[in-house]
């Protein structure tokens, strides 16, 4: 089994040499590393978009907006994923993010995943018969976990999830009104073992 850091360092080699900066090749290595750590298919998915990149045409977006609409060819998962890291702070206002058409949809989960752990909220992503729900970096919830993932997405969808509680105020007091059998009456004796220093002081 391959080690986390030779998937890490070999993906990031072979980025630069389809054509990507070393600084754009420590980012892919990341994503990869931290699609195979969630179990996503990130090494498959990489070397068939790699190899054909060799000969297809792939579209970059650099400023990113709500809707983002190419007219002719599929936009390079690997760009927009930088991109859409590199813009959270300004594209968080939107909510709800759109993109007409994506290649290898895969690859740009991780870039999301690190971007939801920036803004301290969860994002959902749609396309096609797929959902996943990036929680703060720290795992990916998906309906595909064991499939494969489709190579295009024609309608892929980001939505910035505001934070609040998974609960009712109801059950919160009644769970609170619970926890209130642990709560010990104050008596003297232990006000004087609270903290500070008591009567007696070692200084």
């Amino acid at each position: 089994m391959k080690s986390l850091s030779e998937i890490d360092t070999t993906s990031k080699r072979a980025s630069k040499a389809v054509g990507f900066s070393w600084g754009e090749a420590e980012e892919i290595g990341k994503s990869i590393r931290l699609l195979e750590l969630f179990g996503f298919q990130g090494i498959k998915n990489l070397n068939h978009y790699y190899n054909l990149k060799i000969n297809q045409k792939f579209e970059n977006l650099s400023l990113i907006k709500a809707n983002n609409i190419s007219k002719n060819n599929y936009y390079c998962p690997i760009t927009l994923g930088i991109n859409f890291l590199d813009q959270i702070r300004s594209l968080e206002k939107y909510k709800q993010i759109k993109f007409n058409k994506v290649a290898f949809p895969l690859l740009m989960l991780s870039f999301l995943s690190r971007s939801s752990e920036i803004i301290g909220k969860k994002i959902n992503v749609r396309f096609d018969d797929a959902e996943f729900l990036l929680n703060l970096n720290v795992n990916i919830a998906s309906n595909l976990l064991n499939n494969d993932c489709p190579i295009n997405a024609d309608n892929f969808e980001v939505n910035i999830i505001d934070n609040k509680d998974n609960f009712s105020e109801e059950d919160w007091k009644s769970l609170y009104k619970i926890s209130e059998q642990t709560f010990v009456e104050e008596t003297d004796s232990s006000k004087q073992g609270a903290a500070g220093a008591g009567l007696t002081d070692n200084d």
